[in-house]
């Protein structure tokens, strides 16, 4: 069973639009959805929790279609929109005793140790917490009811170096048994390179990529030589910048020549994202 089925979503607004988004999660997979700022992430993720209402395609979750069982299958999501940024005067324990009582299957053990692991005091308040507690507060509350798709909104941003290996760590963890999926939207890159299993990539409100890690890495070529070198490859290259040494630049792998004699390794996934992002610079 897939854990998320999206199919020809598409969402218009007067200055940007969802253009035919379709892309597969299988369960016990962690997805990196990825894109620069601006290119449908956000506007995405909450057209697949029906949080805006869509133009058309089909949302499924679990099986099912998220629009006629979004109250069934909102038990089995945990969602994470980067920090808490309500009832900030509230004390943790307080807003814990209201969010529990949406949750059936809420596990008041599993979340202590999550407080517990995360170093957060169910005692202070919203206000009184860093933006990477906010952050922690916000997962422990998506991981402590039985959730078996988390959808994850910038879930890392604030968090130190440390807390993230941690919380990636955490990730890798529950998908271990097959049954927990996650599907999280991040700028930091390398994060995903450490544990996601397939990449999702997003531009300008098209889904220009969705396969597994690797193979999305080994689809592009990162190119570097000479200004004469450059002319070979310009009209095939997605974008490129030229310095006082030559060109460095990205190209698709099927459209390169590897017997050219140009210098070629695997871009990272930042490197791909930089490049996707000139190519609207250069053709505007």
């Amino acid at each position: 069973m897939l854990a998320l089925d999206i199919r020809n979503l598409n969402k218009k607004y007067p200055n940007f639009q969802l253009k035919d988004i379709s892309f597969q999660l299988e369960k016990g997979y962690i997805m990196g959805f990825i894109g620069a700022n601006g290119a449908g992430k956000t506007t995405t993720i909450k057209s697949i929790l029906n949080m805006i209402h869509i133009d058309s395609g089909e949302v499924r979750i679990l099986g099912k279609d998220i629009a006629e069982h979004e109250t069934e299958l909102k038990q089995e999501i945990g969602c994470a929109f980067g920090g808490v940024d309500f009832y900030t005067r509230s004390k943790l324990r307080t807003l814990t005793e209201v969010i529990r009582k949406f949750y059936k299957n809420w596990d008041h053990d599993t979340y202590y140790n999550y407080l517990k692991r995360f170093k957060l005091d169910e005692n202070k308040k919203v206000a009184e917490l860093s933006a990477g507690m906010r952050v922690k507060y916000n997962l422990a509350i998506a991981l402590s009811h039985g959730a078996k798709l988390l959808i994850l909104d910038e879930p890392t941003s604030g968090l130190d170096p440390a807390a993230r290996d941690d919380l990636l760590d955490i990730f890798q963890e529950l998908v271990i048994d097959g049954e927990i999926s996650i599907l999280f939207s991040t700028h930091i890159t390398s994060d995903l390179e450490k544990c996601a299993d397939f990449i999702t990539f997003i531009d300008n409100g098209q889904i220009v990529a969705s396969s597994e890690k690797n193979e999305l890495l080994e689809s592009y070529r990162l190119l570097s030589g000479s200004q004469s070198q450059l002319n070979q490859v310009k009209d095939k290259m997605i974008s490129y910048k030229v310095n006082s040494f030559g060109f460095t630049g990205l190209i698709s792998s099927g459209d390169f020549d590897s017997s050219s004699g140009i210098r070629a390794a695997t871009p990272s996934l930042e490197e791909i994202m930089i490049y996707f992002a000139k190519k609207e610079d250069m053709y505007v």
